[in-house]
């Protein structure tokens, strides 16, 4: 079920894609409005940000809006949970920025091992003195309540490569490193945390899916194509951001250091493989639908799997338009706006909290 969504917002001529606004449909989970509110007294009261923050800038950066148009179907505290996590993950990433700017490389580190540690056992810190790690514990326990053991499992072998990106990403920064356009492309699968993402598909659809299904190479290019669409569309979009702010980490910041490439022609490259992306899914798409078929064929459990196939790849295409009306409606890209185009407004640019204990 979903409440479909007409954005009156108006797309920058360089970065409108007439395939997304023709072909993929925006729809809304009715649960959206009931997000808002909930997403922002979560985050005021897991003290993530400040309280005029929150009151001036969280409905305006739409990280509900983001998740709400991806995950249709799913259950209402599920996707409760979702949002919250999200919303920690844009706050994550933040911290991660302002530690590099900051040079607070200890400060980084104790972070990186109490999130490896929260993301073994959330329960044991959920009180954490830092926010940030008692947030996402708190996020994530509710997540490892959705679906079985071996999916919590998953999900964690997946976050800590994630953090782990984080962490090579910190360093590069740290040493003026810009990788190659291949290692920026490997490196940004695991930042943009491609398969959390995904994974999060199934306790939407409450089915796990088998690890055939899962692994088989239509359903993967799919998926893949879903997220690489949002990850290299988010550099297009952030690049601006991105160069104000010194960043090193930007698909076509790695063209222009590594092929020579002017800004103008990098950003023709970007949109070509964004474009690419999207041809990439409608292909697959296809695919997936003959196995979904097929897997209908077997009997009452064969149904069963053949929705939740359905379900998972259909939120798939809803990252397609998700994502891209978020970067036109979010204030997290609205860089023009700010005061200082290198320092976004919604951020508290304050030390934080120096906790020596890692539970």
């Amino acid at each position: 079920m979903f409440v479909a969504a007409y954005p009156e917002t108006v797309v920058p001529p360089a970065l409108a894609l007439p395939a997304i606004e023709d072909a993929f449909p925006r729809n809304l989970h009715p649960y959206w409005p009931k997000l808002q509110e909930k997403t922002r007294s979560w985050l005021l009261e897991k003290r993530l940000m400040p309280a005029d923050k929150v009151e001036k800038y969280a409905d305006g950066l739409c990280y509900t809006d983001l998740m709400a148009g991806y995950y249709i179907g799913a259950p209402d505290d599920v996707l409760s949970a979702i949002c919250d996590y999200s919303a920690w993950f844009f706050v994550w990433d933040d911290r991660h920025d302002r530690d590099v700017i900051h040079g607070r490389t200890a400060s980084w580190r104790r972070l990186a091992v109490q999130l490896h540690a929260a993301t073994e056992a959330p329960e044991l810190h959920l009180d954490h003195k830092d926010p940030l790690v008692a947030g996402f514990a708190e996020s994530v326990n509710r997540l490892y309540g959705s679906l079985s053991r071996s999916w919590n499992a998953r999900f964690a072998r997946h976050f800590h490569v994630v953090i782990d990106a984080y962490d090579q990403e910190f360093h590069n920064r740290m040493t003026g490193t810009v990788p190659t356009v291949d290692e920026y492309i490997a490196l940004r699968r695991n930042t943009f945390a491609h398969w959390i993402w995904l994974d999060l598909l199934e306790p939407s659809a409450q089915y796990e899916l088998p690890a055939w299904v899962r692994k088989n190479e239509a359903f993967t290019r799919a998926a893949l194509a879903c997220q690489d669409f949002a990850a290299w569309y988010n550099d297009l979009c952030s690049l601006p951001k991105e160069l104000a702010g010194e960043e090193l980490h930007n698909l076509g910041i790695s063209l222009i250091k590594h092929q020579g490439l002017s800004l103008q022609e990098a950003v023709v490259e970007v949109r070509r493989r964004v474009q690419g992306t999207i041809d990439d899914f409608l292909e697959a798409e296809k695919e997936v639908e003959q196995m979904a078929a097929s897997a209908e064929q077997v009997g009452q459990h064969g149904k069963e799997l053949a929705d939740a196939i359905r379900a998972c790849v259909g939120n798939m295409r809803n990252w397609f338009s998700s994502v891209y009306w978020f970067h036109h409606e979010s204030g997290r890209y609205a860089v023009d706006s700010w005061d200082d185009r290198s320092t976004p407004p919604y951020i508290s640019d304050e030390q934080p909290d120096q906790v020596g204990e890692c539970a």
